[in-house]
């Protein structure tokens, strides 16, 4: 028997909303937490995709997240918009936010939407995409639960701490790119524990600071970030951002709210927002043509863009569907 097997993207959809309606989440949750893990398996990026469901299912079950929360949205200040999450997932709130985020945005320039309250699971690369999509150049920026230890440490501090960017292209897919601030992400890591697969060195330690190739361990102690201190200031900044300026919680703070719980991590997020037309007026197509001369200067000598690899393998989902591991989706069935 094979251990893996192919799905359409219609079957992937249905499976999600089953499994997430029929384990206590409401339609419109259900929609919402659908879209992104349907795009995390169609851009073939498995930590963020059908794997995911197990997640949501463990922290509804375990009373953490409200799966029938209603957003609801505060007018901050004439450039700033608030959607406090009421502890549901953070993706009905960002689609309830956005499109009073991209008015100020358009007003204003730039504009920015903090999500409080909520539990964020989800990859960020679709949300600042979503942005893009509308001609706005976008950051996203989120904590997690203190599993990563700053550079020069032993003990778990900051969350993977993940970094989007997107850049809008006219009549072109956008510049994209989304990262952990961590070595790699949490994901990643429980993906080689159900594998049976030792990690690479340099992602984590175990619980003595020693440096471990073994996942078990590894989720014992702590991870790294990336690129030593520079990873770590980078992951300081956001839990800053998107934890005390927005006022909620950092990772430390999450991670002791969750009671080992094993839930999903329960924070903030922070997004920002900047109108081209808005920053040059009728000079932005001229600017934005010097950006693709920036692209085309990478790609030329033959470097590849960030999220390229998320477009192919986009464009072969679309196609084909998708290939599932045989041992995820039998789990997943026992949901429904």
């Amino acid at each position: 028997m094979s251990e893996t097997i192919q799905l359409s993207l219609a079957e992937v959809r249905e499976l999600s909303l089953n499994v997430l309606q029929t384990n206590g989440y409401s339609e419109a949750h259900s929609k919402a937490i659908t879209d992104v893990i349907v795009a995390g398996q169609r851009d073939e990026c498995q930590s963020h995709g059908l794997y995911r469901l197990l997640v949501c299912v463990h922290t509804i079950r375990n009373g953490k997240v409200d799966g029938h929360a209603v957003p609801e949205v505060v007018d901050q200040a004439k450039a700033i918009v608030r959607v406090d999450a009421r502890f549901g997932n953070s993706l009905l709130a960002f689609q309830t936010g956005l499109p009073h985020f991209i008015r100020k945005a358009r007003e204003c320039g730039l504009a920015a939407m903090a999500i409080n309250r909520c539990f964020h699971f989800s990859a960020l690369w679709p949300e600042v995409e979503s942005l893009a999509s509308e001609g706005l150049v976008a950051m996203a920026m989120t904590p997690s639960h203190a599993w990563v230890a700053p550079a020069g440490g032993t003990k778990p501090v900051f969350g993977t701490n993940p970094l989007a960017f997107a850049w809008p292209r006219p009549g072109r897919t956008p510049f994209v790119f989304d990262f952990a601030t961590s070595a790699i992400a949490r994901g990643d890591i429980e993906l080689h524990r159900r594998q049976g697969k030792a990690l690479p060195e340099g992602w984590a330690i175990d619980a003595d600071g020693n440096p471990t190739t073994d996942p078990l361990a590894a989720l014992k102690g702590a991870m790294l970030t990336f690129g030593g201190h520079k990873g770590s200031a980078l992951s300081a900044m956001i839990e800053l951002m998107a934890g005390p300026l927005i006022g909620d919680m950092t990772s430390a703070e999450s991670m002791a709210f969750d009671a080992s719980a094993g839930a999903t991590p329960c924070h903030g997020e922070l997004l920002l927002a900047f109108d081209p037309t808005v920053f040059l007026g009728d000079r932005a197509s001229e600017y934005l043509e010097k950006a693709e001369s920036l692209f085309e200067a990478i790609t030329s000598q033959g470097a590849r863009l960030p999220s390229q690899r998320r477009y192919a393998a986009r464009a072969r989902s679309d196609e084909a569907g998708v290939t599932v591991p045989r041992a995820l989706y039998e789990d997943l069935l026992k949901l429904r």
